[in-house]
């Protein structure tokens, strides 16, 4: 029971937009109407509004952060297994993506999921960080160093730790972050993909 109670309230952090959230805070346009339509941080950012953008990327990845703590906190007190916080971890990051709060239409997960990286391992969250940062300022663009951050998260959590259930948990966080971007991917291979800090049409 604890464990099901456990991963329902990751969940439902998870299901918080804080791009919706800080956007109405700020008297912005809802971010789900503008630019790619996605309310995460890098499409709040199109608003032109630096500390809006820069509050929900905060927002966006201590929640994932805070819920894979808490369990990880609570983890002996309530007897809750590795298993447990593999799907914590999953569980908060799927509620980032469809929350139930806001109609099931949530973001691309990329913050999210930073954010429970680094409270599974502050190493591997930092690795995986690098990788977005590396090829984000090489080519300016939020989407492919995601896609390649995503495909490395896996890789440096089997090298950090071994195969176990948090290794599927975070391989399948992966795959859910690489589908969400699938209009992405189209657009860089059409070359139309906007740049970090492109403004709003």
């Amino acid at each position: 029971m604890n464990a099901v109670i456990a991963i329902i309230a990751a969940y439902l952090i998870g299901s918080i937009s804080f791009a919706v959230v800080v956007s109405r805070l700020f008297g912005l346009s809802d971010p789900r109407t503008y630019g790619s339509k996605n309310p995460g941080a890098t499409n709040v950012l199109r608003s032109g509004n630096k500390a809006a953008a820069a509050l929900t990327l905060l927002g966006d990845g201590f929640k994932g952060w805070l819920a894979v703590w808490l369990a990880m906190f609570f983890q002996q007190k309530f007897e809750l297994s590795s298993d447990t916080i593999a799907a914590v971890a999953l569980a908060v990051f799927i509620g980032h993506l469809w929350p139930v709060f806001f109609k099931f239409v949530g973001g691309k997960g990329v913050a999210t999921a930073l954010g429970v990286l680094l409270a599974l391992n502050i190493w591997l969250g930092l690795a995986t960080f690098v990788t977005w940062l590396v090829v984000a300022y090489a080519f300016r663009y939020s989407s492919l160093a995601a896609l390649i951050a995503a495909l490395f998260a896996p890789f440096y959590y089997g090298l950090l730790f071994g195969a176990d259930l948090t290794l599927l948990a975070v391989a399948i966080m992966s795959g859910l972050l690489i589908y969400r971007h699938g209009a992405n991917i189209g657009n860089l291979m059409r070359g139309k993909e906007s740049r970090i800090g492109s403004k709003k049409k």
